[in-house]
C-alpha cells in the first residue's frame, strides 16, 4: 500500500501538481496517464524516493518492500545476469552477501556461527533457497535464454538488458511495484506474458505506459494527470478515454439537460461494465466499476492531432503482387524467404516476425530503397504510396525550419503548410524551429504531416507509434480504422494492430504464414501456433 499525503511537486515557478492525497491499495494496478510533460514519471520518482517532493509525504505499509524498474541499463554491467535479478530483492541480496562473507572467513568463530544461523533463518524465510530458480524462471518468461544467465550484463544487447531489468523489478514479488514504460523493447509475445504475470500479482502496482492494450489488460484504476491535478478513476484506459470523450460531447452540447446527461453516462457505464465482464481482462475480476460515480467523469484538456489521410483516387484491382521474395542481412542472416502474396482491395495487412528487421527489409524493398536477395514485386498502375520508415534520421539532417522542410514534399503556399503543421499540434511559433533540433516525437509528427500531403491510396507504416504520445497514437489509430485505401504496416502496439489489420502475414526464414483474420484471432489459434513453430524451425511443408 502506498499513501500520498498533501503531495506537491514544483520546478521553479512551474507547478506540476499540488494537494495530492491518494491511497494505492493491495491487489490493484494503477495506470498513470497524462500528456507529455504532465509529470507521470516524476510522480513515480517521488514515490520511489529518487526525487524529494516540494511538499507532502509518501508512505508505505509497515515493513513493505518497494521495487522499481531501473532505467539505468549500464549500472550492472559487471554483474552476471542471474545476480542482477537477485539484487532486485535488496534485503535478501544483503543477507546473501553477509552470509557468504562469514563462510569465507579463515578464522570462523562461534559468534560467527551464531550469526550465520540467524542469517540462514532469514534467508529461508525470504525464499532464498529457491531464489536462483525463481530468477531463472522470470528470465525465461521474458525471453532471456538459460545460456545467457551466467553472462555479464555488459555482454548483452540493449533489448536483452531491458528484459533483465524488468525481471529484477518483478523478482521476489515486492509489496509495491513501480513500472515506467515496462513494455518498451518487448515483443508482442513477451508483453502478453507480462500481462498474464501482473494479472496474478496480488500487491500494489503503479505503471506508466503508452501501450493502450497493456493498460487495458492489467489496470484496475486510472490515475489521470490533467488540469494540474492528479485524479484517481475506477477503470482502465479505454474506459477513461471513452468516458472523457462522452463528457466532452456533452459539454459541447450545453442545452442538454442535467438529467439526460446523467442517464447517458449511467447507460455508458452499464454497457462498458457488461463488455468487461465478458472479457479475460484482469479488470473484470477486480470489479473495477463497482464504486464509480458519474460525477467523476469529466472532459479532458488533452488535444488530439488531426491525422487525416485522404486519397486523390481510389485504388484499382491490382494493388501489390510479390513473388519469391527473399531478404538477407549483411552477415548472412535470412530474414525471410520464398515470400509470396497478393494484396487485394480494402485489405489492411500487418506484417509480423520474431525478427523485426524482417518487416523493415520488406518495406525498404517494396519502396525501392533496397534490393531483394531474390524474387520480384509489382505495384498496380493506379497505386500511389506514402511511406513512414522506421528510421527517419536522413530526413532531418538540415537546418530548415518546419515550414520550409514540409514545403519540400508538396505544392502550396506557406499558409497551406502551416495548416498541416497546425493539425499536428505545432503552434505558429514552434513551426519556425529548425528540424535538426526536434525531439523524436516532433520528428514523427512532421513525418506524418509529410505523408498526408501525398494523398496516397496505400500507406506503408513501419512501427508508426514509435515516439508518439498516447493522444497521437489514439488519433492515428482512429483515422486508420476509417481509411478507405490499403495499409501495409508493422507495429508492436497490440491495440493498433488488432483494430486496424484484417489480414496477418508472418515472415520467417523458411516461408510465410498468411491468414485473412484479425490479430487477436491469429495469436490465439492453436493450429497457427503449431504451424509457426514448425515454420521457424524449417520443418513445415512448403
Amino acid at each position: 500500500m502506498i499513501t500520498l499525503s498533501n503531495l506537491a511537486i514544483q520546478f521553479g515557478k512551474r507547478i506540476l501538481y499540488q494537494d495530492v492525497n491518494m491511497k494505492f491499495t493491495n491487489g490493484n494496478i494503477y495506470g498513470i496517464i497524462g500528456a507529455n510533460g504532465a509529470g507521470k514519471s516524476t510522480l513515480l520518482r517521488a514515490i520511489s524516493g529518487e526525487l524529494d517532493p516540494t511538499k507532502g509525504s509518501v508512505e508505505m505499509g509497515p515493513g513493505e518492500r518497494l521495487s522499481v524498474l531501473s532505467q539505468d541499463h549500464f549500472k550492472y554491467d559487471q554483474f552476471t545476469v542471474l545476480d542482477t535479478v537477485l539484487m532486485g530483492h535488496t534485503v535478501m541480496w544483503d543477507v546473501m552477501q553477509r552470509r557468504n562473507e562469514l563462510y569465507s572467513k579463515a578464522d570462523f568463530s562461534d559468534e560467527d556461527g551464531i550469526l550465520v544461523a540467524e542469517l540462514e533463518d532469514k534467508f529461508a524465510q525470504m525464499g532464498g533457497y529457491t531464489a536462483e530458480n525463481d530468477a531463472a524462471t522470470l528470465l525465461s518468461g521474458l525471453g532471456i535464454k538459460e545460456a545467457l544467465h551466467g553472462k555479464l550484463m555488459g555482454d548483452l544487447s540493449g533489448k536483452e538488458k531491458v528484459r533483465v531489468m524488468l525481471a529484477q523489478a518483478l523478482f521476489g514479488e515486492p509489496d509495491n511495484l513501480l513500472l515506467d514504460e515496462p513494455t518498451n523493447d518487448l515483443d508482442l509475445e513477451t508483453v502478453e506474458w507480462l500481462e498474464d504475470y501482473l494479472g496474478n500479482f496480488e500487491h500494489t502496482v503503479l505503471v506508466v505506459s503508452h501501450d493502450r492494450h497493456f493498460l487495458d489488460q492489467v489496470c484496475t484504476h486510472t490515475v489521470d494527470i490533467d488540469f494540474g491535478k492528479v485524479t484517481l478513476f475506477s477503470g482502465n484506459y479505454s474506459f477513461w478515454y471513452e468516458s472523457s470523450q462522452l463528457a466532452l460531447r456533452q459539454a459541447q452540447n450545453q442545452r442538454q439537460k442535467a438529467e439526460e446527461k446523467k442517464k447517458e453516462l449511467e447507460e455508458f457505464i452499464r454497457r462498458f461494465s457488461a463488455n468487461v465482464a465478458k472479457s479475460r481482462q484482469t479488470t473484470s475480476r477486480k470489479k473495477m466499476l463497482e464504486k464509480l460515480n458519474v460525477e467523476e467523469i469529466k472532459p479532458s484538456t488533452r488535444k488530439y492531432p488531426g491525422i487525416i489521410f485522404q486519397m486523390d483516387r481510389d485504388p484499382g484491382n491490382q494493388i501489390l503482387e510479390v513473388e519469391g521474395l527473399k531478404a538477407v542481412t549483411d552477415d548472412g542472416t535470412v530474414l525471410f524467404d520464398n515470400l509470396n502474396f497478393n494484396i487485394e482491395k480494402n485489405e489492411k495487412v500487418v506484417f509480423i516476425s520474431h525478427d523485426p528487421r524482417a518487416m523493415t527489409a520488406l518495406f525498404e524493398i517494396i519502396n525501392g530503397h533496397q534490393q531483394p536477395a531474390a524474387g520480384t514485386y509489382k505495384w498496380g498502375v493506379t497505386i500511389t504510396t506514402a511511406y513512414l520508415p522506421l528510421d527517419n534520421t536522413e530526413f532531418f539532417q538540415n537546418d530548415l525550419n518546419m515550414i520550409d522542410w514540409l514545403s519540400q514534399y508538396g505544392e502550396g503556399n506557406e499558409v497551406y503548410f502551416k495548416a498541416f503543421l497546425g493539425r499536428m499540434l505545432f503552434k505558429e511559433e514552434e513551426q519556425l524551429k529548425k528540424v535538426n533540433v526536434l525531439s523524436g516525437g516532433e520528428k514523427m509528427r512532421c513525418m506524418i504531416a509529410r505523408m498526408q500531403l501525398r494523398n496516397a491510396n496505400c500507406l506503408i507504416l513501419d512501427t508508426p507509434t514509435n515516439h508518439l504520445d498516447m493522444e497521437s497514437i489514439q488519433a492515428f489509430n482512429n483515422n486508420l480504422k476509417l481509411f478507405k485505401g490499403n495499409i501495409l504496416f508493422a507495429s508492436h502496439d497490440h491495440e493498433f494492430i488488432n483494430t486496424v489489420a484484417n489480414r496477418v502475414i508472418e515472415l520467417t526464414p523458411h516461408g510465410s504464414i498468411d491468414k485473412l483474420m484479425n490479430y487477436e484471432d491469429y495469436i490465439h489459434d492453436e493450429r497457427i501456433h503449431e504451424l509457426r513453430e514448425q515454420m521457424y524451425a524449417g520443418t513445415a511443408r512448403q
